[in-house]
């Protein structure tokens, strides 16, 4: 055997040995447990210390099954016509997904529905290593109410979700500051309360002691039927007039707020996020604390434009995931810890939070939320408290 062929050799044995060993490697670990998302009594999907996520499905007429994870393995038919597969190891938290049987895409009869991505669909929960802040525990809870006010403007009832501290039902002379949350584009106002888990970490954190008790109020941010790629012609005018007209004093006269400026906060996530920039920049006689996760940021410009903000705003919270931040910028608005850092120079109380390890989802945001908080009308009191 010449050189040639003996490097030949052992190349081949070497590319054998590494691709089995890779074969042996893609093979999950067996410590499946069903997820948290699940529907009712339903074993399936499953996930595993790896944070990859077990499918079953009984199609017995269906010719291919898989799902919307990319990088998923192929799914195997067995003979009672259940398709099994499974993921990649997928990033921890909330995902949406969907399941294709012969190209259509349909939910998962394992999941519960979650409402994302402009339909409702499944959802599956990969554990947090830190999910014990929106954990439930045997703390006091505070409710979720949901409302229904009568919009003037749209001709339309619409909704809003309510969250109300512990003791609010007890303390009934006491009022409370308000916080208005808003979704991302795709959801809705069930996303905070859902996927969100905003009751959960709120409960825990005031247990803990870490953050004043307020209301959150979550609505649903638009005001017309956009598809995906027309968010380009969605206006925020008509929206700002449903929040700030309709909604505001509809909470005010229903629950016990203290409806002075410095006790009114507004936050989002994503496009709820810019919802937010535009809308308190409009109204800061209305909002003391303004709150941005992964939607944007305010810059000096938007100070200077805009009359006494410095006297004004109490509170600039800007927050993404460390996966939407390269070299320091995001797709859209600059650097983001920049502009804070010139906001803290001009004297405004301004904070920038980066979620370790984490993108464009829902564990940056109830992290946000988590950093967010415990910020809200500190040392701030109204005459009806």
């Amino acid at each position: 055997m010449n050189s040639i062929h003996r490097a030949l050799v052992a190349l081949l044995f070497a590319v054998a040995f590494t691709s089995s060993v890779s074969a042996q490697g893609d093979q999950p670990v067996d410590d499946w447990e069903p997820a948290s998302t699940n529907q009712p009594g339903s074993e399936f999907p499953k996930v595993n210390s790896e944070g990859r996520v077990m499918f079953r499905i009984k199609a017995p007429l269906a010719k291919t099954v898989s799902c919307s994870f990319r990088g998923s393995n192929e799914f195997k038919k067995d003979e009672e016509g259940v398709w099994t597969g499974f993921t990649r190891p997928l990033d921890e938290g909330f995902h949406y997904y969907t399941i294709s049987i012969d190209g259509a895409e349909v939910p998962d009869p394992g999941s519960k529905y979650f409402f994302g991505a402009m339909r409702w669909g499944s959802g599956v929960e990969v554990p947090a290593h830190d999910r014990d802040f929106y954990a439930v525990k045997q703390t006091p809870h505070g409710q979720l109410r949901e409302v229904l006010f009568y919009s003037e403007s749209t001709k339309t009832t619409r909704r809003a979700f309510v969250y109300t501290p512990p003791g609010y039902e007890q303390s009934t002379e006491k009022r409370y500051p308000v916080l208005y949350l808003q979704h991302g584009w795709g959801e809705n106002e069930y996303g905070w309360g859902v996927q969100g888990h905003a009751n959960l970490i709120m409960d825990n954190l005031m247990a803990e002691g870490k953050a004043r008790p307020f209301i959150i109020v979550m609505t649903y941010g638009m005001t017309n039927e956009v598809r995906f790629g027309g968010l380009s012609s969605f206006s925020i005018e008509p929206f700002e007039t449903v929040l700030v007209d309709e909604l505001i004093p509809f909470i005010d006269a229903n629950f016990r707020t203290l409806t002075d400026q410095p006790n009114r906060a507004m936050a989002g996530l994503s496009m709820g996020g810019m919802e937010t920039r535009l809308i308190t920049l409009r109204n800061l006689d209305t909002f003391s604390h303004i709150g941005l996760f992964s939607g944007g940021s305010i810059s000096m410009e938007d100070v200077q434009n805009t009359e006494e903000f410095k006297e004004k705003v109490k509170l600039v919270f800007v927050s993404y995931g460390s996966r939407e931040i390269d070299g320091g910028r995001t797709r859209r608005g600059g650097d983001p810890k920049a502009h804070v850092e010139a906001l803290k120079q001009a004297g405004v109380n301004s904070v920038f939070y980066v979620s370790p390890d984490t993108a464009h989802e829902w564990l940056t945001w109830r992290r946000s939320l988590r950093e967010f908080a415990p910020l809200l009308f500190v040392n701030q009191t109204g005459a009806s408290e």
